[in-house]
């Protein structure tokens, strides 16, 4: 308004805006240290009726039901890349690059690593056979005596015919393991073997200051091999070079006390050894007959099926949290898979019972070979025992099943008859056992005349995750029933 408020014709100057530019000073990154690099790599999670994420969607094609090492390791959802996760169709041939990120650094990985699972302090895990004064024989099915030239394996690419045949030595006072450099679809593949061994013995047998030469990214034993038989280089003289290095100073290490004390500072083996030496001796003795499983009669009890290895150790590890002084038993043990995996990862007593012959006759040879291959590792494991013939008669089992703490069944394709029969023989289990099943025992209808099962359980239902079962990809369910 103007003047004795008359309206003025004058426009009011538009406001202007000043802008200044303040240069803010950054505050300088913190330094990573190793204490603030780790973070979880446990695969698995608190128990809960929905399982981790699927472990196994880059695991090779393998004859083996387990899962590589590389399926274990994951840092804050991302995951990990590790040699052992060269498909079975393609030779591991490593990267040449000297710029990878260094998620692909053992030695970072190590640092980073930690373990969420309860200590058991009562598990001893040297065995008392395998550093002693004599170098012993493991008495091992070797490499070599799978995947040969022998057995028309053709050698890997650059590799002359006197360069083919090499040795491993193992963390203990075994002799070495034969390998050739070869390479064939579904057969061991022996860069990658190699490989993956160099890492678990730096990452569980080894401090940090002496894991450094075997795992380093940028100079150490197992990058100059996984260098040398890359595609860029191909240079197997350099390969076989660094190897016999390895060999001598992890022997070294053997020799002068050093991998045995660092043993008998442990109580449990991380999953991803457990899972790779389980693979390791399935890949030696089931894995070459395992035409032999198809063999039964459908729509009876006898109908062959395996849970994989995340799904056992979460099973035992997280949900029923078993420890080294209890006892399992495997009802159905098929070729022995859980029973051997029970007593390496927990360290327990551990029973089987199966009648199929052909899986027993190969549970027997993987028996044979878990206990050569532990040595050869130099880590105990807990008893095993494995019977043959009917679980509803055998005596041993009976007799066994009083003092289980946990008993599976994998009961998913058992008739109703045998299903009934089981849940008399659980009138006999202790308080507090826990029986894992792949149906319930339990009737949906709580009213049911006579069940047997309403009375003497108490069920948890839970849903395992995609492909942790050998006879589907989806997901499905299981029980974990508790004795009254």
């Amino acid at each position: 308004m103007g003047i004795f408020n008359q309206k003025t014709k004058l426009k009011p100057a538009p406001q202007q805006i000043r802008v200044e530019k303040v240069v803010v000073a950054t505050k300088p990154r913190p330094t990573l240290t190793p204490n603030s690099l780790r973070a979880s790599s446990s695969s698995h999670h608190s128990a809960s009726p929905r399982l981790s994420p699927n472990p196994r969607l880059s695991r090779p094609k393998s004859a083996s039901p387990y899962p590589s090492s590389s399926d274990e390791k994951h840092i804050a959802g991302r995951k990990r890349k590790v040699v052992t996760s060269t498909p079975r169709d393609s030779p591991a041939f490593g990267n040449d690059s000297d710029s990878e990120d260094e998620d692909n650094d053992p030695f970072q990985k190590r640092m980073r690593r930690s373990e969420s699972r309860s200590i058991d302090l009562n598990r001893k895990l040297r065995h008392k056979k395998a550093f002693g004064d004599d170098i012993r024989d493991s008495r091992i099915i070797h490499a070599a005596g799978i995947a040969s030239v022998a057995t028309k394996c053709p050698p890997i690419a650059g590799a002359k015919p006197e360069e083919v045949a090499i040795e491993l030595q193992y963390p203990s006072r075994c002799k070495r393991e034969r390998y050739e450099l070869v390479w064939q679809k579904d057969k061991i593949d022996a860069v990658k073997d190699i490989l993956a061994v160099v890492e678990h013995v730096a990452e569980t047998y080894l401090t940090d200051a002496e894991a450094k030469p075997f795992i380093d990214h940028n100079a150490s034993f197992r990058r100059q091999m996984e260098r040398a038989v890359s595609e860029k280089y191909r240079d197997v003289p350099v390969f076989r070079a660094a190897l016999h290095n390895y060999n001598d100073k992890l022997l070294e290490l053997v020799g002068n006390g050093t991998v045995a004390k660092n043993i008998d500072q442990l109580h449990h083996l991380p999953p991803n050894l457990v899972s790779f030496i389980l693979t390791q001796v399935y890949d030696r003795t089931v894995a070459p007959k395992v035409e032999m499983l198809t063999k039964y009669e459908m729509g009876s009890d006898n109908v062959y099926g395996e849970l994989l290895h995340p799904f056992v150790t979460k099973l035992l590890v997280e949900q029923t949290k078993m420890t080294s002084d209890q006892v399992f038993i495997d009802l159905g043990s098929g070729v022995g898979n859980v029973v051997l995996q029970a007593a390496l990862e927990i360290g327990c007593r551990s029973y089987g019972c199966e009648m199929m012959e052909n899986a027993c006759n190969l549970a027997e040879a993987q028996e044979k070979e878990f206990k050569s291959r532990c040595l050869l590792w130099g880590v105990a494991h807990g008893r095993v025992h494995l019977e043959r013939g009917d679980f509803r008669t055998n005596t041993k089992i009976l007799e066994k099943l009083k003092e289980a703490d946990v008993v599976l069944v994998n009961n998913k394709a058992f008739t109703s008859t045998l299903n009934d029969a089981l849940i008399n023989m659980f009138l006999d289990l202790k308080k507090g056992c826990k029986i894992i099943s792949l149906k319930s025992f339990v009737h949906e209808n709580k009213t049911a005349i006579n069940d047997v099962a309403n009375s003497i359980l108490d069920v948890q239902h839970y849903r395992y995750h995609e492909n942790w079962v050998s006879w589907a990809a989806a997901e499905g369910d299981y029980y974990i029933s508790t004795k009254k």
